[in-house]
C-alpha cells in the first residue's frame, strides 16, 4: 500500500517540525476552550481572572499566538482551576 500524501510530507523534518509546533499551539487553544466552555465564562471573563487580554485569550484559542508566553498560560490554567505541565521530547 502506497504512502498517503501526509505520510510523505511527514517523511520531511522541516514540514514535520513545523506540523508539530502548529499541531501543539491548536491543543494548547483546544484544552483552553473547551475548560472554559464547561465553566460557562466568556473569553473576557477569563481574561480578567488570567490578568491578561480578551484578545490574547482568542489567539491562543485560535492557536495564533506567535509567541506563548509560559507566565501567562500559567495564569490561564490557575484561572480555569487546573495546572499547567509542559513536557520537552
Amino acid at each position: 500500500m502506497s504512502e498517503s500524501i501526509f505520510e510523505k510530507e511527514m517523511d520531511n523534518p522541516k514540514f514535520r517540525s513545523v506540523y508539530k509546533i502548529e499541531a501543539f499551539k491548536l491543543n494548547i487553544g483546544e484544552a483552553i476552550s473547551k475548560l472554559r466552555h464547561k465553566q460557562k465564562l466568556t473569553q473576557l471573563d477569563l481574561a480578567k481572572m488570567a490578568q491578561t487580554s480578551r484578545s490574547a485569550i482568542a489567539r491562543y484559542e485560535k492557536g495564533d499566538y506567535q509567541n506563548y508566553n509560559i507566565v501567562t498560560l500559567q495564569k490561564i490554567a490557575q484561572a480555569l482551576g487546573t495546572e499547567l505541565k509542559v513536557s520537552f521530547k
